[in-house]
């Protein structure tokens, strides 16, 4: 059985690609920030991957931390016997104008959402290459392609995460190992339930397709990345914008 990790795996959109793994046959490494709450979540979302008939574990760790998703790797490759999939989805937002926003803040973004990227790949790539295959999907935002206002550093993390992606495409290509990333658009989240109507309606102005997308969409694109189907694609960047960039 094939194994697939997911960061920040207990809710939105990374509970979602968790489950749609699990239902395409992948027993499911559950990444979960070390909370009890967190933990909470991340164990209904193992039981939900159970019931689809395959192996879901949790693992608590805090990804921007290099020891611990070291640890993290090790524990799941013992647990599971292989790591054929990773899903770098965990992140976090602490927006603001730059000219009013904190040290603090930046770093704790670019801490959380691109380090560690960096702190998973390096430690899944070496299984993977003792394997001789295996698929990274790394999931980006449109605004590491556009930017956004009052996001400089959420833009910066996710900008970097596509770099990220396209090296590693280039490095380990010959290992059979691809990496590729989702820039997911408007996406129906916990975070963006807590927006008003009226800038909701704003963002949405500049959407095609004039909705929000679902977590489903984006696990969508994800399975087919993780899948056989996907595998002469790698260094891509699959934008998930309802038309946002037309």
């Amino acid at each position: 059985m094939a194994t697939a990790i997911i960061t920040g795996a207990s809710q939105g959109i990374g509970a979602c690609i968790a489950k749609r793994l699990a239902k395409d046959g992948f027993d499911i490494a559950v990444n979960h920030f070390p909370s009890e709450s967190d933990q909470a979540k991340a164990a209904e979302v193992a039981r939900e991957c159970e019931a689809l008939g395959v192996k879901a574990v949790c693992f608590a760790a805090d990804v921007s931390k290099y020891d611990q998703c070291e640890a993290m790797v090790k524990a799941v490759k013992a647990e599971f016997g292989t790591i054929d999939v990773l899903v770098n989805n965990a992140g976090i937002t602490k927006d603001g104008l730059m000219a009013r926003m904190s040290e603090e803040n930046y770093d704790a973004v670019i801490a959380v959402n691109q380090k560690s990227v960096f702190n998973m790949m390096k430690n899944v790539c070496s299984v993977m290459m003792r394997q001789k295959h295996g698929h990274i999907i790394n999931v980006s935002s449109v605004a590491g392609l556009y930017g956004n206002p009052g996001q400089v550093n959420y833009s910066a993390s996710k900008a970097a995460i596509i770099g990220m992606t396209k090296t590693v495409a280039k490095e380990f290509g010959s290992r059979n190992i691809t990496c590729n990333a989702v820039a997911p658009g408007f996406i129906h989240t916990p975070m963006t339930d807590v927006l008003s109507d009226e800038l909701k309606a704003k963002m949405l102005e500049q959407v095609a397709l004039k909705r929000y997308g679902e977590p489903e969409e984006i696990a969508s694109v994800v399975s087919f990345l993780a899948s056989d189907d996907a595998s002469y694609v790698t260094g891509q960047v699959i934008e998930i914008s309802g038309g946002l960039s037309m």
